[in-house]
């Protein structure tokens, strides 16, 4: 007796960029996912959502995930689920410092928002190790296709 094993669903459409661990590279991850995500047709509440969530994730990859002379990389993947689902990652070269989760309390510190802002604006997020030595944090969130 075999049993089938669960698949990942498959990408309708996936974007992949690399970008310098600085400010501009931060902004210029949030500009190119706007632009991508128009490019895929996807509503504008979903764009300003993403472009939100990347904000966020590439600034905390530039701020707590930066190794001199590594670049970040950021992933988009737009999911064929039902409803679908855009993906976005966005992967440092610092696997031993993860996010911690936020709290409700940390909402009146000086910094420290910005993953509460992610948990907010996805339906889903998380980390998982990127081998050698680095990490990625994902967020989801449903487009409303379909």
């Amino acid at each position: 007796m075999t049993s089938a094993s669960p698949q990942s669903p498959a990408a309708l459409s996936a974007f992949s960029q690399l970008l310098s661990s600085t400010r501009r590279g931060a902004r210029l991850a949030r500009l190119l996912t706007a632009q991508q995500l128009r490019t895929w047709g996807l509503p504008p509440h979903t764009i300003e959502r993403a472009a939100h969530i990347v904000a966020e994730l590439a600034a905390n990859a530039v701020l707590h995930g930066q190794v001199r002379g590594r670049d970040f990389r950021l992933d988009l993947t737009l999911l064929d689920t039902a409803p679908s689902t855009l993906r976005i990652g966005v992967t440092d070269a610092r696997g031993e410092q993860l996010p911690a989760r936020p709290t409700e309390s940390g909402a009146t510190e000086e910094s420290g928002r910005g993953l509460l802002l992610v948990a907010a604006l996805a339906d889903r997020w998380g980390t998982e190790p990127y081998p050698p030595g680095g990490k990625t944090v994902w967020a989801e969130t449903y487009c409303g296709l379909r």
